[in-house]
């Protein structure tokens, strides 16, 4: 597999030494783990029936990452934005979620959302916020990688080292915000993790305090409980946004959903 052909598109980490992993076979092609259709189950769009177009491959290794077959360990086929399109023509629905992994590593991103708007999809990327693409979408779900997310002692050095590096980019999250509608959610397992959110949001230029949600680290229903238990009133207290994970309430901890 190659490197992006032209890493000079994608905005890093200001200093950083790294580029993003070569999970980019060719430009045109984008590593697809799963296609399915299910309910929006987080953010503003809650509830929303959606199309999830998941890739694969991810230029960060957050230790609490309940999908691995898209980061840790990215499976799937590269498919041409024309397969991809054509895998989702069947699904009647107006909402498509572009997640992973991280699909912005992916150049033909920029191809499938025109496509996508061109058949009057409303688009969502999802997305950590360390790269930036001038893609064609409605809401930008930006979740930020607190320091809780650090792989030592799961993860190589070299991936810790790499982690660390791309994981904080404040300035990219302002680029994506500055496109047009987003939310910026943050993922939080303790006060510590909450109070880490106030200090991000200092460094973080020109934000709605109500587009910012802090969402629990967890992936069942009963750590979700105890988790809002705190979190609820810690967010109601810092005039900032709840984020449930609807979709485990839902559907439990499972792929396809």
């Amino acid at each position: 597999m190659e490197y992006l052909s032209n890493p000079h598109k994608i905005q890093q980490c200001p200093g950083s030494p790294f580029v993003a992993e070569p999970f980019v076979e060719s430009h045109r092609l984008i590593r697809i783990s799963e296609i399915f259709q299910s309910v929006q189950g987080e953010g503003f769009l809650t509830g929303t029936p959606s199309i999830f177009i998941r890739t694969s491959g991810c230029n960060l290794r957050c230790w609490y990452c309940d999908t691995r077959y898209a980061s840790w360990e990215p499976e799937g086929d590269s498919l041409s934005v024309e397969e991809i399109l054509r895998q989702i023509e069947d699904f009647r629905i107006e909402h498509v979620v572009v997640t992973g992994g991280e699909p912005m590593i992916f150049e033909a991103l920029t191809d499938l959302c025109r496509e996508l708007k061109r058949r009057g999809k409303h688009i969502t990327i999802e997305t950590a916020g360390t790269l930036d693409r001038n893609a064609s979408c409605d809401l930008w779900s930006i979740s930020p990688k607190l320091s809780n997310s650090n792989p030592e002692g799961y993860a190589s050095e070299t991936w810790v080292r790499k982690h660390e590096a791309l994981r904080y980019a404040p300035q990219v999250v302002e680029s994506l915000m500055a496109k047009g509608e987003y939310q910026i959610k943050f993922v939080v397992g303790s006060i510590l993790d909450a109070e880490e959110v106030l200090e991000y949001l200092a460094h973080l230029r020109g934000y709605d305090r109500h587009r910012v949600m802090l969402m629990p680290r967890a992936t069942q229903t009963d750590q979700l409980d105890i988790q809002l238990s705190w979190l609820a009133d810690w967010c109601k207290s810092h005039d900032l946004r709840l984020c449930d994970r609807q979709h485990i309430r839902w559907f439990g901890n499972r792929r396809g959903t």
